[in-house]
């Protein structure tokens, strides 16, 4: 197994291999895709940063996000600790919708209590910095994207594993983007450490989608939902958010 426990070691690229490498490890399977295309071969520039680009992403981040969210690291930070939680909550809430799906139950539960960890983390770094925890408005993204959840089964369960894998892909990149960008060493050392966890639960999401139903189906649904995903954010929210 990988050492990941100094993620200063690696770069992004590296970090994503390893991640589905073990991926495949813990879904007894080959994820004989490429989930991520390398750095060298599709490289992205966001004034001076660059960054792994993503396939299942459409469209990567945009440098205005980068630009409001290093100015509100504050409030980043306060709304990723949400994130962490609504994340390990979403994970709990399919469990508990599909109780008999062994393999999802069994990858979620290791989900969830890999969150809560994360949830930790990011509270420790909001008491470091006397950010009280305090609630924030949501931004749109995530209202959007729960609405083209179909309502019927399968489509239901395919729907929910998809846009789940999409949140947790943005989330890497985004991570990874303040990892470089964030002039906190110390803090930018805590969004490198989380880009492996965050790889490793998109291709998670994503194998359990394609264990629920057929890759054609799977491939052209995900298609449709990225370009919604990015559609989103094609437009900046005004308040700085992780998925703003």
């Amino acid at each position: 197994m990988y050492d990941l426990s100094s993620p200063e070691k690696y770069t992004p690229t590296r970090l994503t291999i390893y991640a589905i490498k073990y991926i495949g490890t813990m879904s007894n399977r080959v994820v004989s895709r490429s989930i991520i295309a390398k750095s060298e071969e599709a490289p992205s520039s966001y004034g001076g940063v660059s960054l792994t680009k993503i396939k299942i992403l459409q469209q990567p981040t945009s440098l205005a996000w980068i630009e409001q969210a290093i100015a509100n690291m504050d409030t980043i930070l306060l709304d990723h600790s949400h994130c962490e939680r609504k994340a390990a909550g979403a994970a709990i809430n399919m469990m508990f919708r599909y109780p008999a799906h062994h393999k999802l139950v069994r990858q979620l539960t290791a989900i969830a209590q890999e969150e809560l960890e994360h949830f930790e983390q990011v509270n420790q770094w909001l008491d470091k910095r006397s950010i009280p925890l305090a609630p924030l408005n949501s931004p749109p993204y995530f209202a959007k994207l729960k609405s083209q959840i179909r309502h019927q089964e399968p489509e239901r369960l395919l729907d929910s594993l998809l846009i789940s894998a999409l949140i947790e892909a943005r989330s890497y990149e985004r991570l990874g983007l303040l990892g470089e960008s964030c002039p906190d060493q110390d803090l930018a050392k805590l969004y490198r450490g989380l880009m492996a966890s965050e790889a490793r639960h998109y291709g998670i999401y994503w194998v359990l989608a394609e264990h629920y139903g057929d890759r054609a189906t799977v491939d052209r649904r995900l298609s449709e939902l990225g370009e919604f995903e990015s559609s989103i954010l094609e437009t900046l929210h005004h308040e700085p958010r992780l998925h703003s």
